[in-house]
């Protein structure tokens, strides 16, 4: 099926300068360079996210992005420039440039344009590309990083998360009855990231970063919309968390719902097999070893904000947030840190 269109822009800033409507003017520029009238499908022009952690909108072919408030600008160019680098080519949607007149910032906001590509379909999980996400993951993870670039390239930023992830419920829910079990499974995390593993990582890999590079199959350049072509090969996006340091972070919350049985197990062999197969680092013959802490650290994750933003739009768990709870209750019984 079909991705979902984008929303409208909202209406509450009539003088088109809100953040929102920006973006937006960014894009259209990006889109159509030359000044032409834009002629696009409304499905084909809106916001696709409006999180606190990126703002996304569509128009055409492309994509402009805001990236987090607080991102460091540093890092955020090294990242950028590694996703357009020609050794991650296969791995990574390259980023577009930036139309000449347009800033790299808004708000103090990192911005970038992409080329559109076809999400993952959530309506279809039968055929959600995991064997070819574990190929990426394996292929990303074996690729050195680029001549000259180690002492350059950030660490990948997932343990990282996971620690804001858990402070963030501290601030924001620390009554909530189910926030002494998260903390309890929390302090069977290590404290700090492993430092004997320093590849290429993605920092934050789920189904939702992939989407289909029909560039080519659709002769995409600028504002032209870029089809569904079932045919196009599948790529990472999302550069926010890319970096150095232990892959099996990227494996960690398939392994994660695979260990709450939110992941069914032919589904996690499948995924896990194929990632082996490709030459994967991060998992042997013995894969819990290396995936164990990463996996509990991505289920106290996924629990901390669930409590964070549960509490924060005063509604109760939902079934999946609940299961991750009682994941954290067995992690923390085991005491396996």
């Amino acid at each position: 099926m079909a991705p979902a269109p984008p929303t409208s822009l909202p209406s509450s800033a009539p003088d088109g300068q809100g953040p929102l409507h920006r973006l937006a003017a960014l894009a259209h520029t990006a889109a159509h360079p030359s000044g032409e009238p834009c002629r696009c499908e409304g499905g084909l022009v809106g916001v696709l996210a409006d999180r606190d952690d990126g703002t996304v909108v569509r128009h055409g072919g492309l994509v402009a992005k805001a990236h987090a408030p607080g991102t460091d600008p540093e890092a955020h160019r090294v990242r950028l420039a590694l996703a357009a680098h020609q050794d991650v080519g296969g791995v990574f949607l390259p980023p577009l440039p930036l139309p000449r007149t347009s800033p790299d910032a808004l708000d103090d906001r990192p911005v970038t344009v992409w080329p559109y590509g076809p999400p993952v379909a959530p309506e279809d999980p039968d055929a959600a590309p995991w064997e070819e996400a574990a190929r990426l993951l394996a292929l990303l993870h074996r690729t050195p990083p680029p001549p000259g670039w180690a002492d350059r390239l950030p660490d990948m930023r997932a343990p990282e998360k996971a620690a804001l992830a858990v402070e963030r419920m501290r601030r924001t829910a620390p009554d909530h009855p189910a926030a002494a079990t998260v903390l309890d499974a929390w302090r069977t995390v290590p404290e700090g990231p492993a430092t004997e593993h320093r590849l290429l990582c993605h920092g934050d890999f789920h189904l939702g970063q992939l989407v289909r590079d029909t560039r080519r199959a659709a002769g995409v350049v600028a504002g032209t919309p870029a089809r569904s072509d079932g045919g196009a090969p599948w790529r990472l996006i999302d550069i926010d968390d890319l970096g150095l340091g232990d892959p099996a972070w990227d494996l960690a919350r398939p392994a994660a719902w695979f260990a709450a049985g939110l992941l069914p197990p032919e589904v996690w062999t499948r995924f896990l097999g194929a990632y082996q197969e490709a030459g994967g680092p991060a998992a042997g013959a013995e894969p819990w070893g290396r995936l164990d802490v990463p996996a509990r650290a991505l289920t106290v994750q996924t629990a901390a904000l669930a409590l964070a933003k549960s509490t924060a739009e005063r509604r109760p768990l939902d079934e999946v947030e609940e299961v991750m709870i009682d994941t954290c209750a067995r992690i923390a019984g085991h005491r396996t840190g």
